[in-house]
């Protein structure tokens, strides 16, 4: 449901992949297929935390096994191409905190700043380590990684940091200066508001016209 809502969101094409943490060793992630096109009682693959992917897992899910082992707060990651996220990053460039949907990402979203695929254990590592336990990262021209603490968190920050990319993008193409209408520390922290309800309504929000949404 979260990666078939992804694409139907728009914040991911034919690449892109989501995974959640079964235990401290496992992991789902989904079939390796457009996730849009990932049909209704699909089998996700079950993943080891700490050892080889198995075969027939994308060569990419490895970025997900170093933030499960770094961040035992991740419960659910996903890996996506959204447009507005991408644009930004050919320049270097990622969304600043303008609006609430934004506060949650606070004024720092790292830069992964190579363009390739990440296909080595070593490229993996690092990206995790940049990303810190912060919820998202950007990777220049090759899209986004977000890291929370469930399928809904997940699908929620993702959609949260594509709004934020189109602010951006809009208030650069107005000229507008780039320097002005920041949120504060204090509106970052009032508005990073974390209840259930915040992410159950995101999910019913992008997963409503799902076919397996009724036996949610």
């Amino acid at each position: 449901m979260a990666a078939r809502a992804m694409a139907r969101a728009g914040l991911a094409h034919a690449f892109g992949h989501c995974s959640f943490r079964e235990n401290d060793d496992y992991f789902w992630v989904c079939p390796p297929l457009p996730m849009g096109c990932i049909p209704a009682g699909a089998d996700n693959q079950r993943v080891a935390i700490r050892e080889p992917l198995p075969e027939g897992v994308l060569g990419e899910v490895r970025i997900h096994q170093y933030l499960y082992q770094r961040r035992a707060d991740v419960g659910a990651i996903g890996r996506m191409m959204p447009p507005s996220i991408m644009a930004l990053s050919t320049q270097g460039l990622t969304p600043m905190c303008r609006h609430g949907i934004g506060a949650y990402f606070a004024n720092y979203i790292p830069l992964w700043h190579d363009p390739r695929l990440l296909r080595n254990d070593a490229a993996a590592s690092a990206l995790a380590e940049l990303m810190g336990d912060r919820p998202a990262l950007v990777m220049r021209g090759n899209g986004a990684v977000v890291a929370a603490a469930s399928l809904e968190e997940m699908l929620t920050y993702s959609w949260f940091l594509e709004d934020s990319a189109r602010i951006e993008l809009q208030i650069r193409a107005a000229a507008f200066d780039p320097r002005e209408g920041l949120l504060n520390t204090e509106e970052i922290r009032d508005r990073q508001v974390r209840t259930p309800d915040v992410f159950r309504r995101m999910w019913l929000h992008l997963t409503h016209d799902d076919p397996e949404s009724s036996a949610a």
